[in-house]
């Protein structure tokens, strides 16, 4: 694909100063980009990058001074590079409209014309397939499984009964949604597992990395809500809800019924316990412990998890502890002497 440089600002709604003429034909990261590929600059710690590189054309922000190199200014430069990412480089799944010969589709399942079902894939009774959604080579779907429009589903995608996918979700590979909870009562020298009997609803504009677990509720339901993302191996345990737009990073755990607040930030590797409350637009640090319920804005970060100043104090203390303990150890010896 090629498109002129003036196509371009059109389509991104940007003010191009330079040479329209040019074609472009892919994107590329400033530092690597070469003669008819487009980048961007976001911010202003990457200005020194705009005279150096060679690439035809850059996006950057509006407050820019006007330059040799062909621009376009933009309100959001990142966002409009996403847009031509998506232009050059779209999806590489491929799943052809239609159901695939090799699929095994059980009794009174409902798949929407429009609908894709790839090679392999696998739905049991009683499925419901809507307009526009793909499903890629190897999916298993269980029986009662609802999947909503535009939805995209990777390959080796696991989806276990009665689990309920919203419109436009997009789940990468590896991922099991529907599993049984880490539920069992001690008996003697016996462990006694509780039966699972709930369902995970995944709300609409939801995106789940590769390689997720999140389990059903033991009864009623584990709910991702609208527009949140999940990164890759994130564990989400029985009856969690995740409410609207929280982010959540790689290999954080999820302990079972605690509710996570909407437009929540949470770094990789965080653990929570069960039963407690993440107050909304809080923010985990990597590797947080959280222990406790955390009111709406907290910023908390180390384990256990406290307030991010605390926390700060604490390990500058703590890094001090080596020569505090030489100093105590010389006044011991002065006082023996």
């Amino acid at each position: 694909m090629k498109l002129k440089l003036s196509e371009i600002a059109k389509m991104i709604n940007g003010e191009l100063i330079g040479d329209s003429s040019i074609n472009i034909s892919d994107v590329a990261q400033i530092e690597r980009a070469g003669e008819g590929e487009i980048s961007f600059i976001a911010s202003k710690k990457y200005f020194k990058f705009l005279s150096a590189t060679n690439a035809s054309a850059v996006i950057v922000p509006k407050d820019i001074e006007d330059t040799d190199k062909n621009i376009i200014k933009t309100d959001n430069p990142y966002v409009s590079f996403i847009k031509l990412i998506q232009l050059f480089r779209p999806s590489e799944v491929s799943v052809k409209s239609g159901i695939d010969k090799s699929a095994v589709i059980r009794k009174n399942c409902k798949i929407e014309e429009s609908a894709a079902i790839g090679v392999n894939v696998v739905l049991e009774d009683n499925v419901t397939i809507k307009k526009g959604a793909k499903i890629s080579a190897g999916v298993y779907i269980g029986r009662n499984v609802v999947i909503g429009e535009d939805t995209l589903i990777y390959p080796n995608v696991t989806l276990l009964k009665d689990v309920f996918i919203g419109n436009r979700v997009i789940i990468h590979s590896g991922t099991v949604i529907g599993s049984d909870g880490f539920g069992f009562i001690r008996e003697v020298e016996d462990y006694i597992k509780i039966p699972h009997t709930g369902t995970v609803v995944i709300e609409d504009d939801v995106e789940i990395g590769s390689n997720c677990s999140i389990d059903r509720g033991t009864i009623g339901e584990t709910r991702i809500k609208k527009g949140s993302k999940l990164d890759n191996l994130i564990h989400i345990a029985h009856n969690v809800t995740v409410n609207e737009n929280t982010a959540i990073a790689a290999q954080v755990g999820i302990s079972g019924s605690t509710s996570i607040g909407r437009d929540v930030q949470i770094g990789g590797q965080a653990g929570f316990v069960n039963n407690i409350k993440i107050g909304n637009r809080a923010q985990i640090g990597a590797q947080g412990g959280v222990i406790k319920s955390l009111p709406d804005d907290a910023i908390v970060w180390g384990t256990p998890a406290r307030d991010l100043k605390e926390t700060k104090k604490i390990e500058a203390y703590l890094r001090k502890l080596p020569d505090l303990f030489k100093r105590v150890r010389n006044l011991e010896k002065k006082k023996e002497k």
